[in-house]
């Protein structure tokens, strides 16, 4: 028997399960973290010290703020290690490698431990704040009293994806820079506050989610709680998708670089895009009860949206009211996910949704594949490295869909380990391991995340429902963002805290029914450019666990309080 109840967690209020049953409930019970003060820190290089791994500098900071990117956050006084491990000269290509990382220690220590996972291609050392999910920022793990570790994953940005070329930075990049610096980060906690973590979490976004998702299969008995947003699991399958795309928009492209090649912006325009956005909310945005620009069943749109019916063609010039058939082609072939010639699917479908029009889906679909993909499918994920191939927008139009993307699952020669070996989870279904001990996973995700499909991790989490005989959300729940781009943005409610509610999960037995989400409008912090003009600055919707959807239940229409779960 499951009940309901509200309780509020960091500053978000979350509902949760008070109760559950099956496979997952038999797990125990992991107790909660115990706080402590921090014990040494400008002495922690010698008393921590370790053959692998060399400590730069360890230094007291006040309290104040961190700088992340435009963003400033606030954060508590704290110890701020900085080091590298593992460092080494290549063989393969001459370079110097080391895992790269730095560690903020507060001074009044929650007792818990958090791996910020970085997203691209790593090689750089963001600092190490710990983000809790979404756009905007509404706090950090840091500002929690978190202990957080940030790192380069083994590489230095400098190098771009040439770091492809050396093997061990490979397999640092997908998977061993985490396995390598969780150990040394517990075990500096240790020193610094004389005890280990009573907690251990990780999290991130995007390639971040794609480190958490891997940690969760990888090692099961380092953390207990997994927080992955937009995770791109299948990373090197997606980015095949890019180059595939890049193709279809090329040809429907109306103008020429430069160069000579396709413009793949002139494809579509930005009013070409509204217009798919708006005739999807016109089929399905009353779906859940509530004509308010958010598509929140999107599973029922795809089946409800036609592209070929509901946009109109043009018969004559584009003009911003009507797709040209060749529009229609390349959207389709894009939507319904990266095929070879045979038909055979290489990455996921996409669903259509009205953040498909937003500034992070036209960067991520047409700037994206000649610059960060060519690249990345060139020398990191292909077996061997394509590196006498030419680069950017020639290499995304020749990519071979036959030829080619196999070698994202070759090995050949000093390359032992295929891209999909080292970048994906091994089973990414099988999580057994991390549902006995107790440990806990929430994942969130965009629907119109235009670079890694939602729809892949719906069949995921699909799968892990078929493997646990129908009760993955014992341990592991997956929340849908309607209208979110990639982590942030979009038409979309996208500030919200997830790492409270798994850590209210985690520590306290309390499954997230749901995850309240705001809108970052005039007023908040970091507000989104692209919230449509109607919307209340003030909009709040309750984000649900899959496959439940919200459904508007009567009153204030921008309130989540309007709606549960359904």
């Amino acid at each position: 028997m499951k009940t309901a109840c509200w309780t509020a967690l960091g500053a978000v209020a979350v509902l949760v399960a008070c109760t559950s049953a099956g496979p997952g409930a038999h797990a125990p019970r992991l107790g909660a973290a115990r706080p402590g003060p921090l014990l040494s820190c400008t002495d922690l290089a010698a008393k921590a010290a370790r053959p692998d791994t060399v400590y730069t500098s360890a230094v007291e900071v006040p309290a104040g703020t961190v700088a992340v990117g435009n963003t400033r956050l606030a954060a508590p006084a704290h110890c701020l290690v900085q080091g590298r491990m593992n460092e080494r000269v290549s063989t393969v290509d001459g370079n110097s490698y080391a895992i790269g990382f730095e560690m903020r220690l507060p001074l009044a220590w929650n007792g818990r431990f958090f791996y910020q996972a970085n997203g691209g291609l790593d090689g750089a050392v963001v600092p190490a704040v710990g983000g809790i999910g979404g756009g905007g920022p509404v706090g950090s793990a840091l500002q929690m009293g978190f202990a957080v570790i940030s790192s380069d994953a083994g590489h230095a940005g400098s190098l771009g994806p040439r770091f492809g070329i050396d093997p061990q930075a490979r397999l640092d990049y997908g998977y061993n820079a985490v396995a390598q610096l969780t150990p040394m980060a517990k075990y500096l906690i240790a020193q610094a506050y004389g005890r280990g973590p009573d907690r251990s979490y990780i999290g991130g976004c995007s390639n971040g989610g794609r480190h958490a998702m891997v940690a969760a299969a990888r090692s099961p008995g380092q953390y207990d709680g997994i927080l992955a947003g937009n995770p791109g699991f299948n990373l090197p399958k997606a980015a095949v998708a890019q180059l595939y795309g890049a193709q279809q928009y090329a040809k429907a492209a109306s103008a020429s670089t430069p160069a000579g090649q396709p413009d793949l912006q002139s494809a579509f325009t930005p009013a070409e895009m509204q217009l798919v956005a708006r005739r999807v909310l016109a089929r399905c945005d009353a779906l859940d009860g509530l004509a308010d620009g958010i598509v929140s069943d999107v599973k029922a749109c795809q089946a409800r949206f036609r592209l070929d019916a509901d946009v109109p063609t043009c018969t004559g010039a584009r003009d911003s009211s009507c797709l040209a058939p060749a529009q229609k082609s390349a959207l389709a072939n894009v939507f319904a996910g990266a095929r070879n010639s045979s038909g055979r699917t290489i990455y996921s479908s996409f669903p259509f949704d009205a953040g498909i029009a937003g500034s992070n889906w036209r960067e991520w679909k047409f700037a994206s594949p000649p610059t960060r993909d060519a690249g990345a499918v060139a020398l990191i994920f292909s077996t061997p490295p394509l590196a006498d191939r030419p680069g950017g927008l020639p290499f995304a139009l020749g990519f071979d869909m036959d030829r080619d993307a196999p070698l994202i699952e070759a090995t050949s020669g000093i390359y032992r380990d295929s891209a999909m070996a080292f970048m994906a989870p091994p089973d990414a279904a099988n999580l057994s391991a991390l549902r006995d001990r107790g440990a806990r996973m929430v994942v969130y995700h965009g629907t119109s995340d235009p670079v890694f499909s939602s729809d892949d991790t719906a069949a995921w989490y699909e799968r892990l429902q078929a493997a646990n005989r129908g009760d993955a959300s014992s341990f592991a729940r997956y929340f849908p963002v309607p209208g979110m781009n990639h982590c942030s943005g979009g038409p979309a409610t996208d500030q919200f805290d997830m790492l409270s509610a798994l850590v209210g999960w985690v520590e306290q037995g309390q499954a997230p029914q749901s995850v309240i989400a705001a809108a970052r409008g005039p007023g908040a912090n970091a507000v989104n450019a692209e919230l449509p003009a109607d919307w209340s600055a003030r909009r709040t919707r309750p984000l649900c666990p899959y496959p439940r959807v919200a459904a508007y239940t009567g009153g204030d229409p921008e309130s989540a309080a309007s709606f549960a779960c359904r």
